[in-house]
C-alpha cells in the first residue's frame, strides 16, 4: 500500500495532475451553479450548527442564493463572546459539510481509478477518447454546447443540528455533481488514466481542497473574503471562459499524448536532479 501510494504521489504525471485537480475545484466554486449559493448555504450551516451570522433572522436554504444568513442565540462562554461562538461553530458546521462532499468525491475518485486499473491493457484509446470528452466538457463550461448548459441539481435539507451538515454535504456531492460535471469529469480521466485508486483518492482530494477552502475561507468572514467573494461574481463569465479553457488544453494534451510526454519530462527532471527517487 505505501509503495502505491509513493507510485500515486510522486509520478510525473501525479504532480501535473493534483494542481490541475485544484484548480478545477476553485473553477468548480465559482461556477454559476455554485457560486451564487454560497451565501444561502452558509447562512444554512449557520442555523444548522446555532452559529450568529451577521445579517437578519429569515431562515436561509442551501437553494437561496441570496438568502439571508440565520440569526440564533448562542450559549454563554466564559472569556468568550458570543460572536466568537457563533463563528467556531460556523467553522466546524462547514468543515463538516466539506467533509461530506468529500467523501462523496473520493470515493468517486477511487472507483475511476479502480476502473483504470481494469482497463490498463486500453489506456491509451481510453485516454484519448476521454480527452475528447474533457475538450467537449471544457466547451460546455465556456458555454458553447447549449444542449449541456442545463441546471440539473437535488435539493434536499437535511434539518438538524451541527451533526447535519455533513449530511448535507452528502447531498450536495451527489446532487451537484452533474452540475459541477465539466469538472468532475476532467478528474475522473486524470483518476483513469494512471489506473491506480490511490492515485483516483489523491486527486479527488486535491479538487475537494480547491472547492472546498473558499467556503471555509467566506466562513471566516473577513473582509478580504467578502471582496474576494464579490470580485467573482463580476468575473464569474471570465473564470468560466478561463476554466473552460483549460479542460480543453487539457482534453487536447491527452487526445495527442502530450500529457504523458509533459509527465514523463517532469518525472525525468526530479529524478535526474535527485529530489526524488524513481518510484515507477
Amino acid at each position: 500500500m505505501g509503495v502505491t501510494f509513493a507510485q500515486a504521489a510522486f509520478s510525473g504525471s501525479m504532480l501535473l495532475a493534483v494542481p490541475v485537480a485544484a484548480v478545477a475545484g476553485f473553477v468548480a466554486f465559482a461556477s454559476p451553479c455554485v457560486l451564487p449559493l454560497v451565501p444561502g448555504y452558509l447562512g444554512y450551516l449557520g442555523g444548522m450548527s446555532g452559529a450568529t451570522l451577521a445579517g437578519s433572522s429569515r431562515r436561509a436554504t442551501p437553494s437561496d442564493g441570496g438568502a439571508a444568513p440565520v440569526t440564533a442565540p448562542q450559549p454563554e462562554v466564559p472569556g468568550r463572546s458570543s460572536a466568537d461562538v457563533g463563528r467556531t461553530r460556523l467553522l466546524a458546521g462547514v468543515g463538516l459539510f466539506v467533509a461530506g462532499f468529500t467523501l462523496v468525491f473520493v470515493l468517486l475518485g477511487v472507483l475511476a481509478g479502480s476502473v483504470g486499473g481494469v482497463l490498463k491493457d486500453w489506456q491509451d484509446p481510453l485516454t484519448r477518447v476521454l480527452g475528447v470528452v474533457v475538450v467537449v466538457m471544457g466547451l460546455a463550461f465556456m458555454g458553447l454546447v447549449p444542449f449541456l448548459q442545463q441546471d440539473r441539481r437535488v435539493h434536499l435539507s437535511p434539518r438538524a443540528g451541527l451533526w447535519g451538515a455533513p449530511l448535507l454535504g452528502l447531498v450536495f456531492g451527489l446532487g451537484w455533481t452533474p452540475c459541477i460535471g465539466p469538472t468532475l469529469v476532467a478528474i475522473t480521466a486524470l483518476s483513469l488514466d494512471g489506473g491506480s485508486p490511490a492515485r483516483g483518492a489523491v486527486l479527488s482530494v486535491a479538487f475537494c481542497l480547491g472547492l472546498g477552502l473558499p467556503f471555509v475561507l467566506i466562513a471566516l468572514g473577513t473582509a478580504r473574503s467578502a471582496r474576494a467573494l464579490a470580485l467573482l461574481r463580476r468575473h464569474r463569465l471570465a473564470v468560466m471562459r478561463a476554466g473552460g479553457g483549460l479542460l480543453v488544453v487539457l482534453g487536447l494534451a491527452l487526445v495527442s499524448g502530450l500529457w504523458g510526454t509533459w509527465a514523463q519530462w517532469l518525472q525525468g527532471l526530479l529524478t535526474s536532479s535527485g529530489v526524488f527517487v524513481p518510484v515507477v
